[in-house]
């Protein structure tokens, strides 16, 4: 709790000052029922191994079915094409741990810059799944 001193050189008691408002994000809306009209997702399957390939953004409305594109054929194996993704948030990263659980070494990933980046931020740049 911040107290603001009076000009007197007097504190006002447990009265909070903030310092200035400004916006948490720069996103315009957040709209988790509609779900992001940008969101694409295309699998095929080639000598055993799913090949899921995802665009536009990843985030809380559609990480599930970026996961549910990657688990709907019964391979145990699955290459993951984030090449064409421009947003990925904390729900992408749960879905895709999902996946290194389900698919183990089975799993490869190819990331475009952005999900580099947060894969960078978050830890997990090292792990073995991710590629190029």
């Amino acid at each position: 709790m911040w107290r603001r001193p009076h000009h007197n050189g007097s504190v006002e008691p447990d009265r909070a000052v903030l310092a200035g408002v400004r916006p948490l994000c720069n996103r315009v809306s957040v709209d988790q029922e509609r779900g992001d009209q940008s969101f694409t997702a295309s699998t095929a399957v080639e000598a055993g191994r799913v090949v899921v390939t995802i665009g536009g953004e990843v985030d809380m409305s559609t990480a599930d079915a970026m996961f549910e594109a990657a688990t709907r054929d019964a391979t145990a194996a699955t290459t993951l094409d984030l090449r064409g993704v421009t947003f990925f948030d904390s729900a992408a990263i749960h879905a895709l741990l999902r996946l290194a659980e389900r698919y183990g070494d089975g799993l490869t990933v190819l990331a475009s810059p952005q999900v580099r980046r947060v894969l960078e931020i978050s830890g997990l740049a090292t792990q073995p799944w991710l590629k190029g």
